[in-house]
Order: structure tokens, then C-alpha cells, then sequence
């Protein structure tokens, strides 16, 4: 099937897999006779709502231009927009959930090119590798918002998420990329206090893993402040990652501030630091921060412009030792509430010579200009 086949048929399956939620119409009921109080109408329920479950889910696709045309067919430092000159198939992802009362759960199941590259460093079964998020969860009615949360869960860490309508831009920060980790398994213990401070500990195995690669555990230890305008996240992670030890510990502060003076405009600045310590040989480190705005000029058109700068002064995140910055201009167009299209440009600049260049060698510069279509469904938020 030729790419162009592959796109029509991917988005098909998308319109016919929403469609065939729409609601079931009824024949309305005679009007009451006059002397009759008008019956108040029963709230429609919602056609993603199966018992105390309800479903969403999501198709994205994209098609990258990479101006370099690198013969590998890979962008330089990208993780889901990976594949570079032809169309590509991000995310197919279904996601069931029941919030806990006291007791709950959810399960994200999907795969393309964004599952693959989240376990890229998965050791367990194959099986995990469709899984982005399953947990069940326990919250009881008299613990004043206590929630405990087991299983396999995303990370607290970033500015941005997995899904690509949850994000301003189709590209992912090489903060989000390179920085921090995408999930972790372990038990999680949030817990609001008062209005406008929101409190978690999690003890996980570690770093993108499900089955742990060593017998130490991870420490992950959240704060997230919330006003009317501001919103500021705070996240610290520590514990051993290599393979077969627990020495040499990894840590992680990860902040991010949201600012929305009104409903149109968003800002938001994150900064990461991030240090690896080697047994007998000092530490690694990574530093970077990046910032981003929304501007929403129609209904259906908003503009994100994105800015950040990464120093991998090890090469521990990138495998090369280098300054990286890059800059993303996405323009964004919402067709109802179940379609998603994205036309971005980003410029990606190293400090030494990185992106790879036809098959002539390597440069200092890489630009990509893309096109993403994202087709979801799921109760309206």
C-alpha cells in the first residue's frame, strides 16, 4: 500500500471509529396535556460511557519534510516525529478508565512509532510495549482527597505529555525528549492540601521500566501550586538506574511555570536539570530550559511559537557532547471537537556537527517542516 493509501486509510479508520459513537436519536414523547408541570429532561448520556467505564481514544499521523534529506530517513533528535520525507503513522491509542469511588482504574493500550519509542529501553515481556499506562487506584471518601494510585503510570516530569492534542506543538521539547523519563511502575500517593497546593510521593522502579534492572527503588516527590492565573510544578527524582547495581544514583529536578493571563493567551517556561553519578568516575550532567506561547486568534486557529536551548555537557542524554537550541512555529487548526491539524516548521542548531546531511556526512543545523492530523474521541472536557 503506497503512503498516500496508507494516510486515507489510516483517517477512515479514524472518522468511521468516531462516528460509530454518535448518540442513538429517540422519537420525542407526546407534550404533556396543559395541566401537566413540564417533566424536566433526563440528561443525555454520554455515547463513551459503557456502565462506569468510560472510553477515548486517538489517531495521529503525520508526514515530515526534513530539508536535509537524511539517507538514514531519520531526524536528528526527534522521538516521535522520528521518520523523516514520508508519511508516518505516530499513535493509535484506546484508553478505558473509571475514576476511582472509592476504587478505579486505567488502561491506555495503543502502539506506533510514540509506543516504540517509549520502550526503547523496556526489558520485560514484549506485551509491555503497548502499554503506555495501567493502574488501578484507591481514594477513600474519608481521607480528604488521598489518592493511591498502583501499576504503570506517565511521568509527573515535563511541560508536555505523550498525546499530541494534549501539547501546544506536533514536536515534542528536546527537554521532553532528551531530559526526563516518559513513565515509571511503582505505587504513587497524591493528596491536595488546601486550595492551591497539591502534594505527591511515588516509589517506582526506576526509569522507563516496568520489570526493575537492579534492587533499588526510585523516589519521586512532587509539589504543584495553583492560582487563577498561575499554575507552577515542581518535581524532584532520585534513585539508581544501571543495570545489576545500586550505586551511582541518578537525579532529576524538573519545573515548569504556567502562566494564562486570559483565555486566548498562554505562556509556559520549564527548566530541567539532570545529573548521572558514575561509580568511582564524577557525574554526568544535562541542563536546559524552554519556553512556549499559545496564542488563540479564532475558534479554530491558534499559534504556538516554541524556544529552548539543551546542554548535554556529557553526552549522556544525546550520546554527543553538545549545545543544542531549536525553535518550532506551529499553527494549529480544530475542526469540531474530533479533529486535530498541525502545520509546523522547527529549526534544530548544535554546536558541533550532529544532523546528518544525504549521505554526504554531518551538519550543525537540521530543518523540518511537517504536517500532523490527529482524529480523537472521548467525553468533551
Amino acid at each position: 500500500m503506497t503512503p498516500a493509501r496508507s494516510f486515507s486509510f489510516a483517517l477512515s479508520v479514524a472518522l468511521t471509529a468516531t462516528m460509530s459513537w454518535s448518540q442513538t436519536t429517540t422519537t420525542p414523547s407526546p407534550a404533556p396535556p396543559a395541566s401537566t408541570p413540564p417533566a424536566t429532561a433526563a440528561p443525555a448520556e454520554s455515547p463513551y460511557v459503557l456502565g462506569p467505564v468510560t472510553f477515548s481514544g486517538l489517531v495521529d499521523l503525520y508526514y515530515n519534510l526534513n530539508f536535509n534529506h537524511p539517507g538514514s530517513g531519520f531526524n536528528g533528535l526527534r522521538n516521535f516525529d522520528l521518520k523523516a520525507n514520508q508519511f508516518s503513522l505516530n499513535m493509535v491509542k484506546l484508553t478505558a478508565q473509571h475514576d476511582p469511588d472509592p476504587l478505579g482504574f486505567r488502561i491506555d493500550l495503543g502502539f506506533g512509532r510514540a509506543f516504540d519509542t517509549i520502550h526503547a529501553a523496556e526489558q520485560g515481556p514484549n506485551v509491555f510495549r503497548y502499554l503506555e499506562q495501567a493502574y488501578v487506584s484507591v481514594k477513600p471518601k474519608s481521607a480528604a482527597g488521598l489518592q493511591l494510585d498502583f501499576g504503570e503510570f506517565v511521568t509527573p516530569a515535563g511541560a508536555e505529555v505523550i498525546e499530541t492534542n494534549g501539547n501546544w506543538n506536533y514536536s515534542r521539547s528536546l527537554l521532553f525528549a532528551w531530559g526526563i523519563p516518559y513513565y515509571h511502575f511503582g505505587a504513587r500517593a497524591t493528596m491536595p492540601v488546601g486550595k492551591h497546593f497539591n502534594g505527591g510521593v511515588s516509589l517506582v522502579n526506576g526509569w522507563n521500566n516496568v520489570e526493575d534492572n537492579n534492587t533499588g527503588k526510585t523516589v519521586i516527590l512532587s509539589g504543584n501550586f495553583t492560582g487563577s492565573k498561575a499554575t507552577w510544578s515542581n518535581n524532584y527524582i532520585v534513585g539508581p538506574e544501571k543495570s545489576g547495581t545500586n550505586e551511582g544514583k541518578r537525579q532529576l529536578y524538573d519545573t515548569t511555570l504556567l502562566l494564562t493571563p486570559n483565555a486566548n493567551t498562554n505562556f509556559y517556561v520549564n527548566f530541567d536539570y539532570g545529573q548521572e553519578h558514575n561509580i568511582g568516575k564524577g557525574a554526568q550532567h544535562w541542563v536546559g530550559v524552554a519556553g512556549a506561547a499559545r496564542f488563540q486568534a479564532t475558534k479554530i486557529f491558534a499559534l504556538s511559537p516554541r524556544a529552548e536551548w539543551f546542554n548535554d555537557a556529557s553526552g549522556f542524554s544525546t550520546g554527543t557532547q553538545q549545545k543544542v537550541k531549536e525553535f518550532t512555529m506551529t499553527g494549529e487548526f480544530k475542526t469540531g471537537d474530533a479533529f486535530l491539524t498541525r502545520i509546523e516548521y522547527r529549526r534544530d542548531w548544535s554546536d558541533v556537527a550532529f544532523f546528518e546531511r544525504g549521505t554526504g556526512g554531518l551538519h550543525k543545523s537540521q530543518s523540518t517542516l511537517l504536517i500532523g492530523l490527529v482524529a480523537y474521541f472521548g467525553p468533551k472536557k
